[in-house]
């Protein structure tokens, strides 16, 4: 009997032992594991990037945890990756980039395409263009990018002509017979402003975030093969523009299961741009 109840009491403590050793490793499994997960901060402007997010999800199984980080305007994402705050940002165009470099002394660079978006004029108070009366009001953002491609907007719109400047300004108009108040604001306001003005040139992520249909836009702008300079990018600093995680984030974005999810959120609005045939 005694023999028995030694065995016993020897069997249960070999058991423990064993129980404790298969924990133990599965603890440090797990540490390993979370270890060699690499989390990449990604800067936006907005929120709620659905597509961003599909993303995320994508690079997940990679071990890659992709944390999106919102701002609330268009110079807060170059100068929180330049100062090494976040590791990519994904929310500007690269004649944007190009000028934010030329006058920041920076090295952003494009590591990918994602979408093309046009600007569309958008209005609480008008329904066509034909509707737009002398001394109205209209806005368009402010930097100096944007400005340009709203006013080009305007312009193919027939509301003003410009000159061949390869930015243009306010001071390249050279036609408005209309005598309109044209009012640069913030790229983030102009969507607010539609109170205040007759219609408003806005960024499809800003009319987007403002729950703006792009169907009730008063003009949209033409999508052409002229438009390539227009398109969305995701953005590195130079040095890391050969980083392989960072390539995979591209290559998880360039996928047709994210090109899926653009159709459905941006329901044609926004194209997948790393294949820019499909604006021929």
């Amino acid at each position: 009997m005694k023999k028995n109840k030694i065995k016993a009491i020897f069997l249960l403590a070999i058991t423990t032992f064993s129980l404790f050793l298969l924990a133990g490793c599965g603890s440090s499994s797990s540490s390993a594991s979370s270890a060699k997960e690499k989390t990449v901060k990604i800067g936006i402007t907005g929120s709620d990037d659905e597509v961003l997010k599909a993303v995320a999800k994508k690079v997940k199984k990679e071990g890659i945890n992709l944390k999106i980080v919102e701002f609330s305007d268009y110079s807060q994402p170059n100068t929180a990756l330049d100062q090494g705050e976040i590791d990519l940002n994904a929310f500007q165009t690269i004649i944007f980039q190009n000028d934010w470099n030329k006058k920041h002394k920076t090295n952003i660079v494009s590591i990918g395409s994602t979408v093309i978006a046009p600007m569309a004029l958008y209005s609480k108070k008008i329904k066509k263009v034909s509707q737009i009366k002398n001394g109205d009001k209209i806005a368009v953002a402010n930097d100096a990018t944007n400005e340009a491609r709203g006013l080009a907007l305007l312009e193919s719109a027939g509301l003003i002509k410009l000159d061949n400047a390869k930015v243009p300004g306010l001071k390249d108009i050279t036609e408005n017979k209309l005598n309109l108040k044209i009012t640069p604001l913030d790229a983030a306001q102009t969507a607010k402003s539609m109170d205040d003005v007759t219609a408003s040139v806005v960024n499809s992520g800003v009319a987007n975030d403002s729950k703006l249909d792009p169907k009730t836009a008063v003009y949209r702008e033409k999508i052409t093969a002229k438009s390539k300079p227009y398109v969305n990018i995701i953005s590195a600093n130079k040095k890391d523009k050969d980083n392989p995680t960072y390539k995979k984030i591209v290559k998880a974005y360039q996928s047709e299961e994210i090109a899926k999810v653009i159709k459905k959120e941006f329901h044609g609005y926004e194209q997948p741009a790393w294949n820019y045939k499909v604006l021929n």
